[in-house]
């Protein structure tokens, strides 16, 4: 058996194995029920949140009023979905190595990193495939609720089409992201703690610093970066929208990066 085949004397090639990992992405019941679980929050906890507003429109508080951000409003869901698209992301590699089902999938696949691309692209497409229709839900229904108290907007709104468009690549991002740390960590419990760690806990620390170093230091953590695509109206504090997800990327690629270094050093 070559580099290059595989034990029935197949060539490997990246498309056969593309192939292979789609199918197991979209038998496994838990992936399925991840990302439905993924969508469902971000329709449903987007609209939930619009009619919330729409119910108490106006706030007594002027200043919420001009401050107020209907695409952010009906997006609210993307941040509690981006918990379930990153712990997908890592299930996708570390069940793997959990059940011993790795080492059958490297025998077939000996150059193994054609592996980790795989899993990567199979994870990617699935995701915006599903995340992107519903991000555009979640801002058309929760328009179509604020429209009520006539605050809602368009999709040609400034802003608006790049925010939706953004939450859904930004999700994306978050699952490659973790498939990156199961792949370097092995471990379930050790990756996800590892995303959530990087994603929530490291912002609190460093907002502890003094200052200057906290308000410079904040726009470049994975967290910040990469929410600042999803804000129609970007933050006087945060990158713009596109050099933030650029940033993010880079964290996702320093992660998938490190877990092929690990895949290629180390044995299943």
């Amino acid at each position: 058996m070559t580099a290059g085949t595989g034990r029935a004397g197949q060539r490997v090639t990246g498309v056969r194995v593309l192939r292979s990992e789609w199918t197991k992405l979209r038998t496994l019941p838990s992936t399925l029920w991840l990302l439905l679980a993924a969508a469902v929050l971000v329709v449903g906890g987007g609209i939930l949140v619009c009619v919330l507003q729409a119910g108490n429109w106006p706030p007594h508080d002027r200043a919420d009023i001009a401050s107020f951000d209907p695409t952010a409003a009906s997006l609210t869901g993307v941040y509690l979905a981006q918990l379930v698209v990153g712990v997908l992301g890592v299930l996708l590699i570390t069940g793997e190595y959990a059940t011993g089902a790795i080492r059958v999938t490297l025998a077939a696949v000996p150059r193994r990193l054609p592996v980790l691309w795989a899993k990567a692209g199979a994870l990617a497409l699935a995701t915006l495939a599903l995340c992107l229709p519903a991000t555009v839900g979640a801002f058309l229904g929760g328009q179509y609720v604020l429209s009520a108290q006539h605050i809602g907007i368009s999709l040609t709104h400034p802003g608006a089409a790049r925010a939706v468009l953004g939450s859904a690549l930004f999700l994306t991002a978050v699952g490659l992201f973790g498939l990156g740390l199961g792949g370097l960590l092995r471990n379930t419990a050790a990756a996800v703690a590892a995303l959530f760690g990087l994603l929530f806990v490291l912002p609190i620390v460093v907002g502890l610093l003094p200052g200057d170093w906290s308000d410079q230091l904040q726009k470049y953590l994975p967290y910040s970066a990469g929410t600042a695509i999803t804000n129609a109206v970007p933050g006087s504090d945060s990158l713009p929208p596109w050099t933030g997800f650029g940033v993010f990327c880079l964290y996702a690629a320093t992660a998938l990066g490190l877990a092929a270094w690990q895949l290629r050093r180390r044995d299943a």
